[in-house]
């Protein structure tokens, strides 16, 4: 039986995370609070926080901070969420306008609540997206809808430039990690939004148990599905009440996971003990030549304001 680590236990060097602070940070800090936003980075307590917003950058989340389910490995609050809010689609492209983003990642919570699993919501996001900043990159990062086909038709009213859909474990795991949740269905709708001609994307966490087959085995479900862009990063414990860790990856395996990855085809991967499904989102632009709905030069990435 593997042997759980304590969450007060040293953690290994690389996993030593940088404290936010500066100008940028103080900035976006106002901004989302001013608007009254939401951000995975707060809500599920990033440890890329302080980098990110130092460089000026968010990843928002729209329809609430209340999730109706309540994964293992998620730091999020679970509890009976509130309406999704008609206003927020305008205030988030106004903040993301005002912190001049030229690639703009939006997740949400679950809403198991809702009929069509908050689809509407955001494609109304994107929507106001593209009226608001029309040269700026979007891309979404959507629960499984319960696998109610209706909500890829409503994504696909307002299409973004990347479709994320996070597999988070492997299907041995699933029961225990996240409840709700079904690892075919995830599956099924990368696919699906593989076959409607999106960018799909996905990512994972190691360390809660899973062996480097499984693993291995996941990341070709994923290329098989269309699944293009991939990121892998290292479950750490947020809270008391989340699931402990049960290995600490190190760097070398991430990245004989991301040489794996890109030997079976993923144009894009991003493997390390600090990647998160958003870190450096905006490479996107120098891997796939596209912003928005226009395409755009290297020389464009250049601007520090891309959200991470």
């Amino acid at each position: 039986m593997e042997q759980k680590i304590k969450r007060d236990e040293r953690l290994p060097s690389w996993l030593r995370i940088k404290l936010g602070g500066g100008k940028k940070y103080t900035t976006v800090k106002g901004l989302l609070a001013n608007q009254n936003l939401h951000t995975v980075c707060q809500s599920a307590r990033c440890p890329n926080l302080g980098e990110c917003w130092g460089r000026g950058t968010a990843t928002f989340m729209i329809m609430g901070d209340e999730c109706t389910r309540n994964c293992g490995f998620c730091a999020v609050s679970h509890g009976k969420p509130l309406s999704p809010d008609p206003d927020e689609p305008r205030r988030l492209a106004e903040a993301a306008r005002n912190m001049k983003l030229l690639w703009v990642v939006v997740t949400s919570v679950t809403r198991d609540d809702l009929p069509d699993g908050g689809a509407e919501h955001f494609s109304t996001v994107v929507s106001e997206l593209r009226k608001t900043l029309p040269d700026a990159g979007v891309e979404i990062l959507v629960p499984d809808f319960r696998g109610k086909d209706k909500a890829v038709d409503i994504i696909m009213k307002n299409p973004p430039d990347i479709l994320n859909h996070n597999i988070e474990t492997v299907p041995s795991l699933y029961e225990n990690i996240r409840p709700g949740a079904d690892f075919q269905r995830s599956i099924d709708l990368i696919e699906l939004f593989s076959r409607r001609g999106l960018v799909t994307k996905s990512g994972m966490f190691v360390g809660l148990g899973e062996s480097p087959v499984e693993v291995r085995a996941a990341i070709y479900r994923l290329r098989d599905a269309g699944c293009r862009s991939l990121t892998i990063g290292q479950y750490l414990q947020a809270t008391i009440d989340n699931l402990p860790v049960i290995r600490y990856v190190h760097p070398d395996e991430f990245k004989e996971l991301e040489d794996f990855a890109y030997t079976i085809g993923f144009d894009h991967v991003a493997s390390g003990p600090l990647v998160r499904s958003s870190y450096k989102a905006e490479e996107a632009i120098k891997v796939y030549g596209f912003q928005g709905k226009r395409h755009i030069g290297d020389d464009s990435t250049k601007n520090e304001n891309v959200v991470a």
